[in-house]
């Protein structure tokens, strides 16, 4: 075990890592984050940030000496990153768990592997690709960026085989992905936490609804049935067993309207549906991290509270903040800001909580907060 007083290290300093810092320094830890930009939300409350590009050996090689084990926050950090690290220190997740998760297309086989299922799909690496499916793929369909893409970045609606070509041209033809929209009931996620020996604890499945390709809401407990519920629980369990994961980390699931569950990704790291967890369950999905990363026994992940999550995207603040003082007259409501300093439409500036008896008490409260809430 590394115990408190030991110090770790963030790959990245975004807001997951800036839960994270807040989390390892409550429990005792010292934190350092490795990050290129200087105002960074978890590199401002750090006890040390290094500023400097994830690939800086120099930087990476300092980061090894200084911490006992090192994380991330997002699975864009290049794999070869994590493997010089894991020469040098205790690394969790893995490079190798990382770099199956990088590539939708590798990812996707990946899943496939487990003899799990996901939404039908093409490659589409050049326009003979397209050229070649445009009979056969039904539509509509959605492209992806196959790296890189996240909260709906990189990606297109298409309803023609013509559609296809336009969004891959303005892609600039990188690698992508063609995927086939499912006749979807409903979305949800579960997020898990994977110890050095194999032992997996689950947070509840919550049901998510996205806007614009981006989270807006998160509701725990889901409405979904108890058995489709504990199918997407194993099959997540699966997907980190077959990673080999060590760490928190979640699977995005849709269900269709036929009933199917289709995993749709793999986020090697906690996750955005999971923040109710930091007012609502027993241990937030944070704790865990640091629990996993220093081989500690899992917290409990028991739902204390029926939750709503929303999230707070820059397009809440118009000209001039928010109307806070509508949101913390509520008791239920829990806010959580993230220490960004410029507000833009689409950028994740924070979220709260609404914790309340009921889910139906809990999401009347948040949509009128979230309402009220918005700048003039």
């Amino acid at each position: 075990m590394i115990l408190p007083g030991a110090t770790l290290g963030m790959l990245g300093g975004g807001q997951l890592g800036r839960m994270f810092v807040t989390a390892a320094q409550t429990m005792g830890y010292k934190v350092i984050v490795l990050e290129p930009d200087a105002n960074s939300p978890a590199g401002i409350i750090a006890d040390q940030h290094i500023c400097a590009k994830y690939t800086d050996e120099t930087a990476l090689a300092q980061l090894a000496e200084l911490c006992d084990a090192v994380t991330t926050e997002f699975e864009n950090i290049p794999a070869t990153v994590l493997s010089y690290l894991e020469a040098k220190t205790v690394v969790h997740p893995s490079s190798q768990a990382l770099s199956s998760t990088q590539n939708r297309l590798v990812e996707k086989a990946f899943i496939e592997s487990l003899g799990i299922s996901v939404a039908p799909y093409a490659a589409i690496r050049s326009m003979a690709d397209i050229d070649a499916i445009a009979d056969s793929f039904t539509f509509p369909a959605i492209i992806k960026a196959a790296s890189f893409g996240y909260d709906g970045k990189g990606q297109a609606v298409c309803d023609t085989a013509d559609d296809v070509r336009a969004a891959f041209a303005a892609l600039n033809e990188v690698e992508c992905v063609l995927e086939q929209r499912i006749n979807l009931e409903r979305e949800v996620s579960t997020v898990l936490a994977r110890s050095q020996s194999g032992e997996v604890t689950n947070f509840p499945v919550s049901e998510n609804v996205h806007v614009n390709g981006i989270l807006h809401s998160t509701t725990v407990p889901s409405s979904v049935p108890e058995q489709q519920a504990q199918k997407a629980v194993e099959m997540a369990d699966t997907i980190a067993d077959g990673l080999g994961y060590v760490g928190t980390m979640a699977v995005e699931f849709f269900i269709s309207k036929e009933g199917d569950i289709l995993a749709n990704e793999i986020a090697p790291r906690p996750h955005n549906s999971g923040h109710f967890t930091l007012d609502a369950c027993e241990t937030s999905q944070f704790e865990q991290q640091v629990r996993m990363l220093c081989g500690l026994p899992s917290g409990n992940c028991e739902l204390t509270s029926p939750v709503v999550m929303i999230n707070l995207l820059g397009d809440v603040w118009g000209s001039s903040q928010p109307h806070w003082d509508t949101l913390l007259s509520q008791p239920e409501n829990k806010l959580h800001l993230y220490g960004k300093k410029e507000a833009r439409p689409g950028r994740k500036m924070g979220h709260f909580n609404v914790l309340s008896d009921t889910v139906e008490q809990a999401t009347k409260v948040a949509l009128q907060t979230f309402e009220d809430l918005q700048a003039d």
